[in-house]
């Protein structure tokens, strides 16, 4: 019996493992707009099918981004400067990837675009900090596909949003799970009603990755602001030996669980991009695969349990 069942999943692998095999063709009149090309996967997706033959749209936030991978790729990659928080940025970009695609339309939209601080308990927090947040990560993202869902219609191509296995579990406070959970809505929703229309829309749900994203020190630092800006009642809630606690967790489980191979969520990207038949949803990263997803579907009181004892340090009012 288990024989049988294990020979059902070896077929099964393999069986998909063919099927998603071949690559579209013609890849030299396929354009792909990127977003968040500075660093990271976003850098990194660019170079990738650049090489491939792509029309690389790359959007960055800096000049620097810009410069960086106008010397690194081919000419016939293009840059351009991109805020997702600004309708008017978002519309010029749009305007001219109308105007580059013509009557082909546009192949793929990459949503890679992010911010991850601030993060903290909820209670440290105020509106704008969520407001900050969540216009990158989840209305920038809306704003963006939005104005060339259009031209993704007119090539029946496909969408493909980076959301995050916190899109699935919440195991820290403040804006960043919600703007995942946000992302994870607006892809469902998107898929259903693009599918008439021959559009494909798919989720990239990574893991830990040594990205800007889940920078040791770009983390400890915003925490350390968020703390000496903390009335003193909400201080002594939580010890003052709290960010000494949240330090410790950051440099030893975030660091060790953090994959510094960033090509296993580039290679899900460049499948999402280029596979006749893409998955619609991609969990690059071992963490992701084994503890993040099997954590979400558990009941409330076992992910609750196991996240209260190793991924939230206990305040003083806790012990």
């Amino acid at each position: 019996m288990y024989l049988y069942l294990l020979g059902l999943v070896v077929f099964y692998y393999l069986y998909r493992w063919v099927r998603e095999l071949p690559r579209v063709s013609d890849k030299k009149n396929k354009y792909v707009y990127i977003t968040g090309c500075d660093t990271g996967f976003g850098n990194l997706l660019a170079r990738h099918l650049d090489k491939q033959g792509f029309r690389v749209i790359a959007s960055c936030f800096t000049e620097k981004g810009e410069e960086d991978m106008k010397k690194s790729c081919s000419s016939n990659l293009i840059t351009t400067h991109l805020d997702v928080r600004s309708n008017e940025s978002v519309a010029k970009v749009a305007a001219m990837i109308k105007d580059k695609v013509g009557v082909c339309g546009l192949w793929a939209l990459v949503n890679n675009a992010g911010v991850s601080v601030p993060s903290a308990p909820c209670d440290w927090l105020t509106i704008e900090d969520y407001k900050s947040m969540l216009d990158v990560n989840l209305n920038g993202l809306i704003a963006v596909t939005l104005s060339v869902l259009p031209l993704i219609k007119k090539a029946k191509g496909r969408v493909v949003n980076v959301a995050s296995v916190f899109g699935r579990i919440s195991p820290t406070g403040g804006p960043y799970t919600v703007s995942k959970y946000g992302v994870e809505a607006f892809n469902d929703s998107l898929r259903l009603n693009m599918m008439e229309f021959g559009v494909k829309v798919l989720c990239i749900e990574p893991g830990f990755f040594k990205t800007n994203v889940t920078d040791p020190g770009n983390l400890l630092k915003q925490t350390n602001i968020l703390w000496n800006k903390l009335p003193q009642e909400v201080r002594d809630d939580y010890g003052p030996d709290y960010v000494q606690k949240i330090s410790k967790m950051i440099n030893e489980k975030l660091s060790k669980m953090s994959d510094s191979d960033l090509m296993k969520v580039v290679s899900c990207m460049e499948h999402a991009v280029s596979a006749v038949r893409p998955r619609t949803r991609y969990s690059p990263g071992w963490d992701a695969k084994f503890f993040w997803l099997p954590l979400s579907y558990m009941p409330s009181c076992v992910s609750d349990y196991i996240l209260s004892r190793e991924a939230i340090p206990i305040a003083k009012s806790r012990k």
